[in-house]
């Protein structure tokens, strides 16, 4: 009896991963095939980056305009990403060596 409670947690969560692999497992099945030319994000992205991303975003430059007027949040919050781990890192680095500067003068 003391075991029971342990034996129905360990059911209940390989039940629960059984069920989730399952539904992954689904998803998969449905995706398209990777590489396919007939794919959604081959045809309808490219062709409007393409054909209407001057026009839509001013921009002569291509890369530009996608990576600025298409993708101007994704690419913010990279650079915030690179900037904080740039400057947590520095922060680091900064407080051992500040550390061991004291302990040399004392």
């Amino acid at each position: 009896m003391k075991n029971l409670p342990r034996i129905l947690f360990y059911t209940m969560s390989i039940i629960l991963v059984g069920l989730i692999s399952f539904m992954l497992m689904l998803a998969v099945t449905e995706m398209p095939v990777y590489g396919n030319f007939d794919n959604p994000t081959n045809n309808y992205v490219y062709e409007r980056y393409v054909y209407e991303g001057v026009e839509e975003s001013g921009g002569l430059n291509m890369v530009a305009n996608i990576l600025i007027d298409y993708r101007g949040y994704d690419t913010l919050l990279e650079s915030t990403v690179l900037f904080t781990t740039v400057v947590s890192i520095m922060l680091v680095w900064g407080t051992s060596s500040t550390g061991q500067k004291e302990k040399d003068k004392h």
